[in-house]
């Protein structure tokens, strides 16, 4: 029996307790999922913090992951990944963190419910998820049919360093 597996674009970010060792932490702990394994990483970057500047610039990826668990089952993963590297979830949406794991696509599924959005609500604006998103697959079209390379070509850099 074949179980067809889709392909989950994580994005990956970290700005406290060593950032660049918690990506890449997270990103051994990924490929261990059951049911999945990781075809492309990407660089990481050096980037600005969205919301409050008062905090250290973010370490970030995006990996690409062949997976037949669910969304929802992909989302609780990496919901314990997170919480295992020490992140505590606050008011504070834009604030620094140990380790934040997104789902910034799956497959080319839409979906909007109270615990998951895909596409990812705020990945068109983010050059920390663009650039390395269109690094790993170029050809990547969003649900609508958007180009990411187009996008990526597009958006402010902010500063973003690529380290690696």
């Amino acid at each position: 029996m074949h179980i067809s597996k889709t392909t989950a674009y994580i994005g990956l970010g970290s700005n406290l307790s060593k950032p660049i060792e918690q990506v890449k932490a997270a990103i051994e702990v990924i490929a261990k999922l059951p049911q999945s394994h990781i075809s492309a990483v990407s660089s990481l970057y050096l980037s600005k913090p969205m919301g409050p500047q008062d905090q250290d610039d973010y370490i970030n990826a995006v990996l690409a992951l062949e997976t037949s668990l669910t969304a929802i089952e992909l989302l609780d993963a990496l919901q314990a990944i997170e919480h295992t590297a020490g992140r505590v979830r606050k008011d504070n949406r834009w604030g620094a963190r140990i380790l934040d794991l997104d789902i910034i696509l799956f497959g080319d599924e839409v979906i909007d419910s109270p615990r998951l959005t895909i596409p990812h609500y705020g990945m068109c604006e983010r050059e920390f998820v663009l650039v390395p998103l269109a690094e790993i697959s170029p050809q990547l079209t969003l649900p609508n049919g958007t180009s990411v390379k187009l996008l990526s070509q597009n958006i402010e850099k902010n500063a973003m360093v690529k380290l690696n």
